[in-house]
């Protein structure tokens, strides 16, 4: 684990390559502060033409936090860490605003690329905490409707995620496995290798 929070830094690629989804937390609040760092972080994320379209709701209300986790199915791994973190934010996108262009759809993503933005600002305040010495999750299986319906979104907003907040009890040592760049980095064409009979790209780590 890095050493962030007890006063050595932590450069972004090391951020990036030790971040781990965490879903145990430890009975400790997160202070506003904190937490206003890691949505400065979202809101400096890149989107289409700076609109800017997501939308944070903070929850520490303990009641409605048990009724998000109601909206997730039993069989979620993650479903107690929405009642046990100290905060959960919920991550929205404001509809027909990216990807827009004098009111209309400019690609044929058509009104979904309010998704990719929502992701980036997403994984900017993930890395954030972690570099702060938190962790966090990104949960996408519940029942938006419901969940919505919970906090009170508006129309026009979707709930795109979840993510409960706060200090780690346990952390996952090892990353997931990795596909080798290989198989997804391609030169100039789909299926042409980036670089053939390099064994270094079709590395895979144990």
């Amino acid at each position: 684990m890095s050493d962030v929070g007890k006063g050595k830094a932590m450069d972004s690629f090391e951020c990036m390559l030790t971040r781990r989804s965490v879903r145990k937390f430890k009975d400790q609040e997160v202070d506003n502060e904190t937490l206003q760092k890691i949505i400065e972080a979202g809101r400096y994320a890149p989107s289409w033409a700076n609109t800017q379209c997501w939308e944070f709701i903070v929850v520490r209300d303990p009641s409605l936090k048990e009724q998000l986790a109601q909206t997730l199915p039993e069989g979620n791994p993650a479903r107690k860490s929405v009642t046990r973190a100290p905060v959960v934010l919920a991550i929205l996108g404001q509809h027909e605003r990216s990807g827009f262009y004098k009111g209309q759809a400019a690609t044929n993503k058509g009104d979904t690329w309010f998704m990719y933005d929502v992701g980036l600002a997403s994984q900017n305040m993930s890395l954030a905490a972690h570099s702060l010495g938190l962790g966090s999750v990104i949960l996408g299986l519940f029942d938006a409707a419901k969940a919505e319906e919970v906090l009170s979104v508006p129309e026009g907003v979707s709930l795109v995620a979840l993510m409960p907040l706060g200090y780690p009890e346990k952390v996952p040592s090892a990353a997931p496995p990795r596909k080798p760049l290989c198989e997804f980095v391609f030169l100039n064409k789909y299926e042409k290798p980036w670089v053939e009979g390099d064994e270094k790209l079709c590395f895979v780590e144990e």
